[in-house]
């Protein structure tokens, strides 16, 4: 058994929590306890003096606790004993008060349907939920959904409903992301594991993982102070910020680029539908595009290579997500993009397509587009850098 020194911190490992079979109490350090029963069950105790007498608080089934969790959780409840508090008198008024996932439906539909498109777009948002995920987890609190249960969800629907399916995702994934800032909810988002219980949904789930857009602001803070180049971490936060193509954004040359008129515009040449495209640039992609002048050393190339002569390698990108043990894609990021456009912006869905230089396959629809929108663009692309750089960086936290 591990953790037998007279003060153990973090004695267990997450592998060994699945492994251990004898019965008995096993102490992870800071009085926090595995137990595993006879009858092979585990669960976490952890062991506290609240208000000068000792109690013994219960943490969880171990299956549905992970390590980190119980360590969480026990942390909190050591800092309210330390405080004069009572954990279990806390946690009791915080059952009482836990809304059940229909009830956090409503709750998030009623404040975030301001911002959405439009009322139509609100009232969808609202019904899919109702239909789709509230007859499995409208009646349980929001603090006890857990993988398994949004599994349950997405199941019988993921391969018939593809796309129904991830708006399904995406939005019980906005509800328990609100459910944990709320104080509701502690550890990871459970959407966040879904994935690798279910099918793929062919060529767009293999070849173009992304990211759920509430995500991103985390993701980019992470990678600012990722294990990488600082010019393969530059072109790839501009790649999210311009929700451009990875070849577009590699490919990109300083005589595309006009600082003063902040605009790259990217010739028909290197563009999937052989027409220019204007991308309006936002105040943090010029700082970058300022900072990558520096490091380009007179390259003609924005992103320049080692050689300085070609650009970054396509597989950049690739290998940064990799050493970041990330699933996804670089070019998800604009189905992150398009999603975010469509759930927390009021701007016309034509504005959102042209930023991704998506052709208008609708006659009457492209009869009307004979402007590629610029300046509506780049109120857009000025709403996605504001919500991208919203989370702190960590060396802010």
């Amino acid at each position: 058994m591990k953790g037998k020194g007279k003060h153990p911190e973090k004695a267990l490992t997450a592998v060994q929590v699945r492994q251990l079979k004898r019965p008995g109490r096993y102490a992870d350090g800071n009085s926090l306890y595995l137990v595993v029963d006879p009858s092979g069950a585990k669960r976490w105790l952890l062991r506290l003096v609240v208000q000068g007498r000792r109690r013994d608080i219960g943490l969880g089934g171990a299956g549905l606790v992970p390590l980190a969790e119980a360590r969480e959780r026990a942390l909190a409840y050591r800092k309210t004993a330390r405080e004069g508090g009572d954990p279990l008198a806390e946690r009791r008024k915080a059952q009482e008060i836990v809304p059940t996932f229909a009830e956090a439906v409503e709750r998030v539909h009623s404040e975030h349907k301001a911002s959405w498109a439009n009322a139509k777009h609100a009232q969808q948002w609202r019904n899919t939920l109702q239909q789709y995920a509230c007859p499995q987890l409208g009646p349980r609190r929001v603090d006890q959904i857990g993988t398994p249960d949004v599994l349950r969800v997405l199941a019988p629907i993921w391969l018939a409903k593809p796309e129904t399916a991830r708006r399904v995702r995406q939005r019980i994934g906005t509800v328990l992301d609100w459910a944990k800032a709320a104080g509701y909810r502690s550890g990871e988002n459970p959407i966040e594991g879904v994935a690798k219980g279910l099918p793929r949904q062919g060529d767009r789930d293999e070849h173009h993982a992304a990211l759920p857009y509430a995500q991103v602001p985390g993701f980019v803070a992470q990678l600012r102070a990722a294990e990488a180049s600082e010019g393969s971490r530059l072109a790839f936060e501009f790649l999210i910020l311009t929700a451009a193509r990875t070849g577009e954004v590699l490919g990109a040359r300083w005589d595309e680029i006009s600082l003063t008129d902040r605009l790259w515009t990217v010739p028909a040449a290197r563009m999937k539908a052989k027409r220019e495209h204007r991308v309006p640039l936002s105040e943090r992609s010029l700082t970058i595009l300022k900072r990558a002048r520096e490091l380009a050393a007179g390259s003609s190339f924005v992103f320049p290579g080692r050689s300085g002569e070609k650009p970054l390698s396509n597989m950049v990108f690739l290998m940064l997500l990799r050493r970041m043990d990330l699933n996804i894609t670089a070019h998800g990021f604009r189905s992150s993009f398009r999603d975010w456009a469509g759930e927390r912006t009021s701007l016309p869905r034509e504005v959102a397509e042209m930023a991704l230089a998506h052709a208008v396959e609708n006659r009457v629809e492209a009869a009307y587009a004979r402007s590629d929108l610029l300046e509506r663009r780049r109120d857009l692309m000025k709403q996605w850098a504001d919500f991208v750089s919203s989370a702190p960086s960590l060396a802010e936290r």
